[in-house]
């Protein structure tokens, strides 16, 4: 990471010859910002008040596990966030501090009910795998939401990165959802995910890193592209995008005019923060966490921090 933000430095030093490289570093260097941290297990204790269920098993793989957060006192009817990591698809956690410390604080007190799950990663299982095991998560939450006191119709799915782009296939994918019987669900939101439309990625300069995880396989790119899957069945959206990555907001732009097109809500939050600070300062308190929970909010969310 470091020798990227070198060169970098260089090449904003001296824009004449910066151009394509300096947008390359750039991108490079926000790709990986953030992903050292969702791997590593947050430190701080509980706070008062929350009860944690940990490693509920959705599936027989050993990463096909979750996180439950709930509030110690009894209660029915309470909203659920479901989240679901970043890491490039090929590492991160479900008890990072990125993942869960603030989001914890802020939506605890409101009375939701927090998961935080893990699924398998690269070079285990491809993409396709991961969309899957997201989408059996969330129905095995749903079928399981009444006994930690949660309503399964106050669902909102989050993700960050990777996660975004995996919360984004179970959002706009009717089939996937279909095979793993999930039932609708408020709303997504995707947090800060540039690869949102995976056959225009590919077909152009692109990073090391999507290939590994699209691989050269051209007909599997529109399979995996939530833009280009995008129907009337998908549930409202919320597509924040890093102004300081350089095809982040342009990939959620294109997710909102396809929403427009098949009468779908896409509403997108650009913010002036780097791609893993857009995980780790939600639920901070200030301006963005207030409009995400007005999203929220106007999605039908019950909750009221």
């Amino acid at each position: 990471m470091k020798k990227y933000m070198v060169l970098l430095l260089l090449a904003l030093a001296f824009p004449a010859v910066g151009g394509p490289l300096r947008d390359w570093l750039q991108q490079r260097a926000a790709s990986h910002d953030g992903l050292a941290e969702e791997d590593v297990a947050s430190r701080r204790s509980l706070p008062s008040g929350v009860r944690k269920l940990a490693d509920l098993a959705y599936g027989p793989d050993v990463r096909q596990r979750l996180d439950v957060y709930l509030p110690t006192k009894a209660g029915r009817d309470r909203p659920l966030l479901v989240m679901v990591h970043g890491g490039a698809w090929r590492m991160g956690s479900k008890q990072a501090a990125n993942v869960v410390d603030n989001k914890l604080a802020h939506w605890l007190p409101a009375g939701v009910v927090l998961v935080s799950l893990d699924y398998r990663l690269l070079p285990q299982a491809p993409v396709e795998e991961r969309a899957e095991d997201v989408a059996s998560a969330v129905a095995w939450v749903q079928a399981h939401a009444a006994e930690w006191g949660a309503n399964k119709r106050q669902l909102v799915l989050m993700g960050h990165s990777a996660g975004a782009h995996l919360a984004g296939l179970l959002s706009t994918d009717a089939a996937l959802r279909q095979r793993h019987a999930v039932q609708p669900w408020l709303a997504t939101v995707l947090l800060d995910s540039a690869a949102l439309d995976v056959a225009a990625i590919m077909r152009g300069p692109h990073l090391p890193l999507y290939d590994k995880a699209f691989g050269t396989d051209a007909t599997r790119w529109p399979t995996l592209s939530p833009t280009r899957l995008l129907s009337a069945g998908t549930p409202p959206l919320l597509a924040v995008c890093s102004l300081q990555r350089v095809e982040s907001c342009t990939q959620a732009r294109g997710l909102a005019d396809k929403g427009r097109q098949a009468g779908v809500v896409v509403q997108v939050l650009p913010r002036d923060l780097s791609h893993g600070d857009i995980n780790q300062q939600l639920g901070a308190a200030g301006d963005y966490t207030r409009q995400v929970d007005r999203f929220l909010q106007q999605s039908g969310w019950e909750a009221s921090p």
